[in-house]
């Protein structure tokens, strides 16, 4: 079963089960879907700040991109876990001769990237979605500012934990130029979700 296609009460006891997914990174992702999802909300309520024209439009505006972010957010939290699945196959795989040795190592190498990736783009999600936040910050119905301050912390925090996961994964990777792009994208992404956050909270106050 999707995440998505599970109750509350059953997402959360799969959270916390034994097993080894899901994990951080769909809690992050879950996170990063929950706190978009709440922007789309505060960005279709009737009024917005001061009931103009053009805070409406920044606000449809910030709608479009925010709608398909919780979309692909929610996509990334099965993701996650089919990619960390794929990880520990590999690391199952045989290793009696030399052959199953060099195979087994290929299939590693490949597995982390792929659950490399896959938070990375939960952490590019994040940070696209927060900085949106701060047209919504700014023009949203004031009696919502308290959901939209919810939205932020929540990405914000989906986007440190996905930061978390990749740095995490990289350590593992030998191919150093991916590390390095890598590394750096994940670095570049961070900084943006942590200052856009700031700035929409600040907005909100």
């Amino acid at each position: 079963m999707k995440f998505a296609e599970m109750s509350v009460a059953q997402l959360i006891e799969a959270l916390s089960s034994a097993e080894p997914t899901p994990g951080g990174g769909t809690a992050a992702a879950i996170a990063g879907a929950m706190g978009t999802s709440l922007l789309v909300m505060v960005t279709g309520l009737a009024k917005s700040k001061n009931n103009t024209d053009e805070e409406k439009r920044a606000l449809a505006k910030a709608r479009e991109q925010l709608q398909p972010l919780s979309t692909h957010l929610t996509k990334l939290a099965d993701a996650d876990s089919e990619s960390f699945n794929a990880v520990m196959a590999a690391y199952r795989l045989p290793k009696a001769s030399d052959d199953d040795k060099a195979a087994r190592s290929r299939a590693i190498q490949d597995a982390l990237r792929g659950a490399t990736i896959v938070p990375l783009d939960t952490l590019r999600a994040c940070a696209d979605a927060l900085a949106q936040a701060q047209a919504v910050a700014l023009h949203g119905n004031r009696a919502a500012a308290s959901d939209a301050g919810v939205a932020v912390e929540l990405l914000r925090a989906a986007a440190a934990g996905a930061y978390a996961n990749v740095r995490a994964n990289l350590d593992s990777i030998k191919d150093e130029g991916f590390k390095s792009s890598t590394d750096a994208e994940a670095a570049r992404l961070s900084s943006a979700a942590i200052a856009d956050a700031s700035t929409a909270m600040h907005a909100l106050t």
